[in-house]
């Protein structure tokens, strides 16, 4: 009975210390006004839908951080990332849709807020909106292309990304092979990275990884946000109202929002995370039909799939989630049947008998294994690898889903075999199955599918 008593104290003290210790910061927000004598929106759904603006903003970053992390030249004004962050209305769970800044969209009639122009509706590039009518005309065109209600405008730049993260103490990452940029600077070697501020914007701005570029890019801004809805939701920083503030403060301190996104939405967005966990949040991108979509006067556009992407804003607006929920334990879902992937495993370690466990879990869980273990040629590995040859990506994917950390090494002539060395870093096989036909038809991951474990 104290026990409780004193836990019931200091929850009380800390909600009260937490709102103490957040009084004041609306002072700190830059305001805007993106709803200012809007009309004819959409109906409002349950829960509640934040757009989350990326903007340049490398003006306020330092000489010395600018040359180092290749934010050289002129800020652009424009959109950098552009998400639908969906908060449920029991607040279990939070749907983040990313919506590509190349995507052609059609504005509202408007005024432009620099020449004070009045303008008809007229095609353009989504994150174009912005830089001819800033948030108010960003608003409305989501809107008028989504029929979700917008109920927050969140601004937030190179500057307040790089202090957040750094405020966190660093959000882990993985990856299965070298990440190299040359217009960012981004140079990761394949396996876990702490990244700190500066190297974490390398990471989501880079576009230049592989031929996907921004799909790609948008991609990793969802594993990078995922990663850091658990370093926030298992650090103790919402359950620490101190921490808590640090990094409100650090948000806070460039970024812009609506009137209506202050202290109060702060605390209650707190509280309500503090069950999140990575499998509390999903990601997807709207589904696109063209690539290359070209308009005259505007350029190379992205056209989305109408009818896909008109199921999940429904799912949105009914605030419904994206994707099917499995249990806890239930197997991850991987492109491959497991039964076809023909697997011969290696022991890299001294650990005798290595070899012959790894070979009889892969199994175990459904993949060809050749049930003849042998000893690698390198006995000190500490990271497993798979290896692949390039033909058998998916395949290789696959099976590292069922190795948590291993590592991805493209051979060529490996031909249909995989191989799998084990390092000492091997604890167990993860329980892995084919996807379900239609199932992943949006391409929507949850948090706990794209972390490191």
């Amino acid at each position: 009975m104290r026990t409780v008593t004193t836990l019931s104290v200091v929850v009380l003290a800390s909600a009260g210390i937490g709102h103490a210790v957040l009084t004041g910061l609306d002072e700190d927000i830059a305001r805007v006004d993106p709803f200012r004598d809007m009309k004819n929106r959409p109906e409002a759904g349950h829960g509640t839908n934040i757009l989350l603006v990326g903007t340049d903003g490398r003006e306020r970053i330092g000489r010395e951080e600018r040359e180092r992390y290749r934010l050289g030249g002129a800020p652009c004004h424009c959109t950098d990332t552009i998400m639908i962050v969906h908060i449920s209305e029991d607040r279990d769970r939070a749907s983040v849709v990313s919506l590509p800044r190349d995507s052609y969209a059609e504005t509202p009639p408007h005024t432009d807020r620099v020449s004070g122009e009045q303008h008809r509706g007229h095609p353009l590039k989504l994150n174009a909106a912005y830089a001819e009518g800033g948030p108010r005309l960003t608003v409305r065109t989501v809107e008028k292309m989504t029929r979700v209600k917008i109920d927050h405008y969140l601004e937030v730049d190179f500057a307040s990304f790089m202090k957040t993260v750094d405020v966190v103490g660093g959000v882990e990452i993985c990856t299965d092979r070298r990440m190299k940029d040359s217009r960012t600077g981004l140079d990761l070697p394949a396996g876990r990275h702490t990244l700190r501020g500066g190297q974490a914007l390398q990471y989501v701005r880079a576009r230049y990884v592989d031929g996907a570029s921004d799909l790609s890019r948008m991609k990793r801004q969802q594993h990078f946000m995922a990663a850091l809805v658990d370093r926030t939701t298992s650090s103790g920083i919402l359950l620490n109202p101190m921490k808590f503030r640090d990094v409100t403060r650090a948000v806070l301190g460039s970024v812009r929002a609506d009137k209506g996104f202050g202290t109060d939405e702060l605390l209650d967005l707190g509280r309500a995370m503090r069950d999140f966990s990575p499998s509390s949040s999903e990601f997807t991108t709207v589904p696109i039909a063209e690539m290359g979509h070209a308009v005259k006067g505007v350029g190379s556009t992205l056209k989305w799939d109408t009818e896909k992407s008109e199921r999940i804003f429904e799912a949105l607006r009914r605030d419904q989630p994206l994707a099917v929920r499995h249990a806890p334990d239930a197997a991850r879902r991987v492109p491959v049947d497991p039964r076809r992937i023909r697997v011969q495993v290696e022991n890299g370690t001294r650990t005798a008998g290595l070899g012959r466990r790894v070979d009889a879990a892969l199994a175990a869980t459904g993949f060809d294994t050749t049930r003849a273990p042998a000893n690698a040629a390198d006995r000190d590995v500490r990271r497993t690898v798979v290896v692949h040859d390039p033909r058998w990506d998916r395949s290789a994917r696959s099976l590292a889903a069922a190795l948590p950390g291993s590592e991805l090494r493209a051979v060529e002539g490996q031909g249909a075999t995989l191989k799998v060395i084990a390092g000492a870093d091997f604890e167990k096989v993860r329980k892995v199955r084919a996807q379900d036909p239609g199932q992943d038809e949006f391409g929507v991951v949850r948090g706990d599918e794209v972390g490191c474990s």
